[in-house]
């Protein structure tokens, strides 16, 4: 009896503890979540003012470019150089290593965490997705009429790696070290360290 009295509180304790979530919590967790919370909205409006402002700086101005980017991103290593304009949702889940270079017109959607490690080249227009829906119309579409279903994945770029101008990188992907992308490549599965991949999709072409 006690023992089944005892099951029964915590499988309440652990219910409370699922509805008890932030939208911003679950966005982490890898859960479905409302894009449309407040706090999320907060803050992807906060991201968006930075982002002006990065914009905007003269590019003669390496000070006030490096101060915004420790305001909008999670984390920032030493000697990073990111070229505006730079785009993405949150800012605060994009951590990025040392001696990185981040060239025009990048999107990361950074609904999960986006890791980046040390002297890490991307090239122009890469895009970084974090974000996914259900494949099925009745299952991405919530019913309420409210918006659709989201949930986010993270991604996870090793140190040196080059990824060519144009290449996506899907939801969950890890890039191991050393490796180099080949440009416009669509990354939908793990790629291993020290190799060249490159396509749609993307597969290993050799080893380096």
């Amino acid at each position: 009896m006690v023992g089944n009295r005892a099951r029964g509180v915590l499988a309440s304790n652990m219910e409370m503890t699922r509805e008890e979530k932030t939208e911003r919590e679950k966005m982490l967790a890898g859960e479905p979540y409302n894009s449309r919370d407040p706090e999320l909205l907060a803050l992807y409006h906060r991201t968006k003012r930075l982002l002006a402002e990065f914009a905007g700086t003269a590019s003669t101005d390496a000070g006030e470019k490096q101060r915004i980017l420790k305001e909008l991103l999670g984390g920032i290593g030493d000697g990073v150089w990111m070229e505006a304009p730079f785009f993405c949702d949150y800012g605060v889940n994009i951590r990025i290593g040392d001696g990185c270079f981040v060239n025009y017109n990048c999107v990361f959607i950074d609904n999960n965490v986006i890791t980046i490690g040390n002297n890490v080249l991307i090239g122009p227009a890469v895009q970084l997705y974090t974000a996914t829906h259900p494949l099925a119309a009745e299952e991405r579409i919530r019913a309420d009429g409210s918006g659709y279903v989201t949930r986010a994945v993270p991604i996870t770029i090793g140190d040196n790696v080059w990824i060519g101008g144009g290449a996506m990188v899907m939801p969950g992907v890890t890039i191991g070290a050393n490796t180099t992308v080949g440009a416009g490549s669509v990354v939908t599965k793990d790629v291993p360290e020290r190799c060249f991949a490159a396509g749609n999709p993307c597969r290993v072409i050799r080893n380096l």
